[in-house]
């Protein structure tokens, strides 16, 4: 590594900034030069190479229409984006995705391109190089995409430091950025009623209606809502995702912060859907035939005048409306502190409501603790369903 390229990498990993990376067809020597210099693990979060088709089709998502692209290379920033602010909530992060078609064992009819672009939380910067067939060996031409890379990542990092390019006489290095906001970002300011994370670290709006929700407050998420979960799954044989309102009638509102926090317990185990539903009506009208999975006691309140102004008509009509929507609660056995377990056949639910809900038998689930009972306790479940 010569004395330039190692100086822009040393002042990357001193920058306050933190990264996901993309790279496929080419870019990986300069994911080498970034994790060949000490502080690596300061900046980088996530290096991935979704080399085959299938591979990059996986990341994103979906098929992109072209695998060599401008598009399909800011794609792969959001998609590292997503990652990066999935694996550090509280950090200042950027994507970086790169797509390359450079030279091999065998002559190619196209061009030898390569588009690189970075993704920070408000602008999308991609760029883009057609390289002069034939001038260069493969290495010659890693070496070049590796001086634009760690240049674009140095612009997003706020380092003076730059490379100069080795271009020859007709190459034009395209460089162009656009305002961007992430699906995520426009929940949490508000333009968006919902989104969904997925297990991955997706996010999506719209997304597939949810058969079955968990709602909770998660925090922290425990053995009884992993139970809940996979016993759901097995009663009604459809998929299971949480669902985490941003939104409590009794508490303030989650910051950013920590509605990242909470979504990090669900990696790799369950979609998350995010709302501003503190209410089950509310939820309803957001995800009509939705079936909801809930506890004994969070049941005993959605059937209880005092949360409806303390009138019985006010509670059948929000029950109604719930019906209108074509939703239904699956109900779980619940264990108060004491040990005394709590079904559905104890709650006073209005006759004519009845149909509304559904036991989840304790055979097949029961909860024996809760979120509020882990706190009060100091404990902490490790991270994940």
């Amino acid at each position: 590594m010569d004395a330039a390229t190692r100086q822009i990498v040393e002042a990357i990993h001193q920058a306050p900034y933190r990264c996901a990376l993309a790279v496929a067809g080419g870019g990986t020597d300069a994911v080498a030069l970034l994790l060949g210099v000490p502080g690596a693990s300061r900046t980088v979060l996530e290096a991935v190479v979704p080399y085959h088709d299938q591979a990059l089709a996986e990341y994103l998502g979906f098929r992109p229409e072209t695998f060599c692209s401008a598009v399909t290379g800011g794609d792969m920033a959001a998609r590292a984006h997503e990652r990066a602010g999935w694996l550090a909530p509280a950090a200042d992060v950027v994507g970086v995705g790169c797509t390359a078609t450079l030279a091999t064992d065998r002559i190619k009819r196209g061009d030898h391109r390569f588009h690189v672009a970075v993704r920070t939380r408000d602008q999308l910067t991609n760029y883009s190089l057609t390289l002069s067939k034939g001038a260069r060996d493969r290495e010659g031409e890693e070496q070049l995409l590796s001086q634009v890379l760690l240049n674009a990542l140095a612009a997003a990092f706020q380092v003076r430091e730059r490379l100069e390019p080795a271009l020859l006489p007709g190459e034009v290095l395209h460089r162009e950025s656009v305002p961007v906001g992430s699906l995520l970002e426009s929940f949490l300011d508000g333009r968006l009623p919902a989104v969904c994370v997925e297990a991955d670290g997706r996010v999506r709006s719209p997304a597939a209606p949810p058969s079955v929700l968990l709602p909770g407050a998660f925090n922290p998420v425990h053995a009884g809502h992993r139970g809940m979960a996979a016993a759901a799954g097995r009663l009604t044989g459809l998929p299971v995702a949480a669902e985490l309102s941003v939104t409590n009638v009794d508490k303030p509102p989650l910051g950013p912060e920590e509605v990242r926090r909470r979504l990090g317990q669900f990696t790799w185990h369950l979609p998350v859907w995010l709302t501003r539903a503190p209410t089950f009506v509310q939820k309803a009208m957001l995800f009509p035939g939705t079936v909801f999975v809930v506890g004994a006691d969070t049941a005993a309140r959605i059937v209880a005048p005092r949360y409806y102004q303390d009138t019985d008509e006010r509670l059948a009509e929000a029950l109604a409306r719930i019906r209108a929507e074509g939703c239904r609660f699956l109900v779980a056995c619940r264990a108060d502190p004491s040990g005394r377990v709590m079904t559905l056949s104890e709650l006073r639910i209005p006759e004519a409501f009845r149909d509304l809900f559904r036991e989840l038998p304790e055979a097949e689930f029961r909860l024996p603790i809760s979120s509020t009972q882990l706190r009060e306790r100091g404990e902490r479940e490790a991270p994940g369903m």
